[in-house]
Parts: C-alpha cells; sequence; structure tokens
C-alpha cells in the first residue's frame, strides 16, 4: 500500500511539473511607492509588500518590482523610472500599480498629485500607455497606514486617493485590488498592540540596521509583507486573468 502511494504521489508530481513547463513564461511589472519596494539586507527586517510576492507564483513568473521609496505617480515618471519600466514592457506582460501615499503630500510640489485630477490623469496615463504595448494593467489602492484614535478606531490618513484609484478603475474597465480596504480589515482583525507586528516596530538592539530602534507605521515588517501579498493574491483569484493560473499555495520558501 505505501508503494503504491509513493506511485501515486510520483505521478501526480510529474504531472504538475509538466503542466509548469507547457506554460508559458509571464512577466509582472510593478510600480509604485516604499510600502511595495525592494530592500537589501542592510534594511532588514523593512520589507515592501511587492518583495513576499514571488512567494505566491510558480517559476513560470518573473516579477520585476520597480517600485520606488518616496515616489508619487508624477515623480515616478518625471524621475524617469516610468520609461524604464515603459521600455520592457511586452505584449502579455502585467503591470501593477500602487500609488497615494506619497501622491498626497501638498507641501511637495515634486510629488503632489490632486485625487479626482492629476492623480487620476497620471493613473490613466500608466494604463492607456501599457495597454499600448499590448500589457494588463492591475490598480491596487494604497496600503493602509496604521494609525489608530484614542478608542481604538483605524483612520483613514489616504483622504480620496483611494476613492480615485477605484473611480479610474470603474472608467478604464481595469481589475482593481483594494488594499485600503483590505489592510483595514487586516488592522482590525490583529488590533492595536498587535498590529504592529505587520510594521517596522523595532527594539533598541534588536537589529543592526536600527540601532536605536524604530516605529514605523506605514511600512512593513516580513509578516506584514506576507500578509498583504496574501491578501493582494485572494483578491486577484477572483478575476479572470490568465495570471490566477500560475498561482501557487505556496507561500514559505
Amino acid at each position: 500500500m505505501k508503494k503504491i502511494l509513493e506511485i501515486i504521489l510520483l505521478l501526480l508530481m510529474s504531472i504538475f511539473l509538466w503542466q509548469c513547463a507547457q506554460q508559458k513564461k509571464i512577466n509582472i511589472y510593478m510600480i509604485g511607492d516604499s510600502t511595495m519596494s525592494e530592500y537589501d539586507s542592510t534594511k532588514y527586517p523593512l520589507t515592501g509588500w511587492g518583495m513576499k510576492l514571488p512567494l505566491f507564483f510558480n517559476e513560470n513568473v518573473k516579477i520585476h518590482n520597480f517600485a520606488k521609496s518616496g515616489k508619487s505617480s508624477k515623480s515616478f515618471r518625471d524621475l524617469g523610472y516610468w520609461k524604464t519600466v515603459y521600455d520592457s514592457l511586452k505584449k502579455g506582460d502585467y503591470l501593477i500599480i500602487q500609488f497615494g501615499h506619497n501622491d498626497e503630500k501638498d507641501f511637495d510640489t515634486t510629488r503632489y498629485t490632486i485625487a479626482g485630477g492629476t492623480f487620476n490623469e497620471n493613473l490613466k496615463r500608466f494604463i492607456s500607455k501599457a495597454g499600448s504595448k499590448g500589457a494588463i494593467p492591475i490598480l491596487v489602492t494604497p496600503t493602509r497606514r496604521r494609525k489608530f484614535d484614542k478608542d481604538g478606531n483605524l483612520l483613514n490618513t489616504h483622504g480620496k486617493y483611494p476613492d480615485a484609484v477605484r473611480t479610474v478603475a470603474k472608467e478604464t474597465n481595469v481589475p482593481l485590488v483594494d488594499l485600503t480596504k483590505l489592510t483595514k480589515g487586516l488592522l482590525e482583525s490583529y488590533g492595536v498592540e498587535k498590529s504592529k507586528k505587520l510594521y517596522c516596530w523595532v527594539k533598541p538592539g534588536e537589529y543592526p540596521a536600527y540601532p536605536d530602534g524604530k516605529k514605523d507605521n506605514t511600512h512593513f515588517s516580513p509578516l506584514g509583507a506576507t500578509e498583504i501579498s496574501e491578501l493582494f493574491v485572494q483578491e486577484l483569484k477572483k478575476t479572470n486573468l490568465e495570471l490566477i493560473n500560475y498561482l501557487t499555495s505556496q507561500k514559505e520558501k
């Protein structure tokens, strides 16, 4: 009986590997801000949620994370990062777009955009340009900051920007992953104190990068980044995008 089970498992594994081999290669490009971006080991445990997204896809998917710390939908284009991505896009590629954290900074004219105005226009430009290459855009609302009031209610720090993303998604018929809504639920499920584990809260001396400690309510820990990537994937499964055929249940590598 044991031998039969081993043979069955080998057959199933062979079928799985054969199916993977038959799939075409998929490229995912990510553009956005520091909540999504890559960080090297010197910043650990600081982790952008885009760093954990590869854990949820099989080996036929290559993720190119071009998100940059401090960038808005305006500065990402003005500083030339968008051109690099645009020049790389090909038919069938996916483009994940998440901005808002820095667009709302009205004290900085190099980054500030207006929700319902220039912010929407920038998102539509990314969508149109991606479409001209035959790429498939996916819009993402900004992740929540960990900011509770004295009664433990989670506060909205993004103003009208999440609604602006939702509006653009509806107007352009582009898939939307509403991380503003989903991370609200995530934070509330953890609660005021336990939600610190999702963010880059570090005790003094705990990690070499932060000898004096760190209390960051915007950027994520490895746990938080993984949780948010999983939320993204769960929403992705509700679409009819071919990309969902490349998902794997594995999230630890």
